[in-house]
C-alpha cells in the first residue's frame, strides 16, 4: 500500500514581502492643483487683499476733516458726481493694488485678468462706448413708442451741463473699471481657471445681479436684469479677450441713463442730471423707481446686444 506524502504548505516566509506605502500628506494638495495656488484659494487671497486695504482707506482717508465733511454733505440716496467719483477712485484703487499683488504672488499680468494696460483707453473702449449708448437709446425708444417715457426740457444748461456731463463721465469710468474688472476681470479669470468660462460667468452674472439689489429703489426684476447684463459682458470678452470693450459699454450706458437721459439708474437718482425726463405708465414699460432697467424691453435689448457682440466679434473656433 502506498501511503501519499502529507501536501507541501507554502512557508509563509517564502512569500514576497508585501509593501505598505506611507500615508500620502493631503496638506499640499489642498493648496496646490496643476497650476499653481488652487483658484478658491487664490480668490480667498484677493478678497482679504482687497477687503483689508478698504477697511484701511476707510479708516484714514475718511478720517480727513475735509474729505468727511465733504462726503456727509451729500445728499443721501442721490448719485452726486463729487461723491462718486471719491468712493469710486477709492474703491477703483483698493482693486488695482490688490490685483498687482496677485500678479507677483501668481507671477501673471494684468492682461491674464482681461485689463491689458497697454490698451487702456484704446480701440476696444471706444468701440464699447457707442454700442452701450445705442444700446440704452433704444430702449428708451421702445418706452418712448408705448407713451412709458417723455424727455422734457433741460434741467441745466451752458456750462454746467458740461461740467456736470463730465464729471459724470469720469465717474462713471471709474464704476465701470470697478464692476468690470472686479466680477469679468480677476474673479472671472481666478474662478474659469477652476470652473470653466462659462459656469464662472454664470456664477459671477448670479452674484453681480444680487450685490444690485443692496441699491435704494432696485427691485427683483431690475437685479435680473444687471445679471443678464453681466452674462452679455462676459460674452464680450469672450468674443475681445478684453474688459476694455465692457467698460466702455458699461459706462456710457449708466452715463446715458443717469445724466442724458435723466432717469433712474438701478434705482437711484442723479444731482446735476441734464434733462427734466418723467416716466409714465405700468411699471413693466417703465421699470418703475428702478429705471429703465426694470422695464420688460430690457431683455429684448439685451438679445439684440448679444447679437451685436456676435456680428462684430465672429468666433474664431466653436470651443463655446
Amino acid at each position: 500500500m502506498t501511503i501519499d506524502s502529507e501536501p507541501a504548505v507554502p512557508s509563509l516566509l517564502a512569500t514576497e514581502p508585501i509593501s505598505v506605502r506611507p500615508p500620502r500628506s493631503v496638506g499640499p494638495e489642498i493648496f496646490l492643483g496643476p497650476n499653481g495656488i488652487r483658484a478658491g484659494w487664490r480668490l480667498l487671497i484677493f478678497l482679504v487683499i482687497f477687503v483689508a486695504l478698504g477697511a484701511a482707506v476707510q479708516f484714514t482717508v475718511f478720517r480727513i476733516p475735509a474729505v468727511r465733511g465733504y462726503m456727509q454733505s451729500q445728499p443721501k440716496g442721490l448719485i452726486t458726481p463729487g461723491g462718486q467719483i471719491i468712493s469710486e477712485g477709492l474703491t477703483v484703487l483698493c482693486l488695482l493694488i490688490s490685483a498687482f499683488i496677485m500678479t507677483k504672488i501668481e507671477k501673471r499680468s494684468f492682461a491674464d485678468y482681461g485689463l491689458p494696460l497697454r490698451e487702456s483707453f484704446g480701440k476696444r473702449f471706444w468701440q464699447g462706448v457707442p454700442l452701450g449708448l445705442a444700446m440704452l437709446s433704444l430702449l428708451m425708444a421702445l418706452i418712448a413708442i408705448f407713451h412709458g417715457f417723455s424727455l422734457g426740457g433741460f434741467a441745466i444748461t451752458g456750462s454746467g451741463a458740461v461740467k456736470y456731463g463730465a464729471l459724470y463721465g469720469l465717474g462713471f469710468i471709474l464704476v465701470g473699471i470697478f464692476e468690470e474688472f472686479s466680477f469679468r476681470g480677476y474673479l472671472q479669470s481666478t474662478l474659469a481657471s477652476g470652473l470653466g468660462f462659462w459656469p464662472a460667468a454664470i456664477v459671477l452674472a448670479t452674484l453681480f445681479g444680487a450685490i444690485h439689489l443692496g441699491n435704494p429703489g432696485e427691485a427683483k426684476y431690475g437685479a435680473i436684469m444687471a445679471g443678464l447684463f453681466g452674462l452679455v459682458a462676459a460674452f464680450s470678452l469672450r468674443r475681445t479677450g478684453t474688459i476694455w470693450f465692457a467698460i466702455g459699454m458699461h459706462a456710457s450706458w449708466d452715463w446715458g441713463e443717469t445724466y442724458l437721459y435723466s432717469v433712474p439708474d438701478s434705482g437711484l437718482l442723479a444731482q446735476g442730471h441734464l434733462l427734466n425726463s418723467s416716466f409714465h405708465g405700468p411699471t413693466w414699460l417703465t421699470g418703475g423707481s428702478v429705471g429703465p432697467e426694470g422695464s420688460a424691453f430690457v431683455f429684448l435689448v439685451l438679445l439684440i446686444w448679444a447679437l451685436a457682440i456676435h456680428l462684430l466679434f465672429p468666433s474664431k473656433h466653436l470651443s463655446f
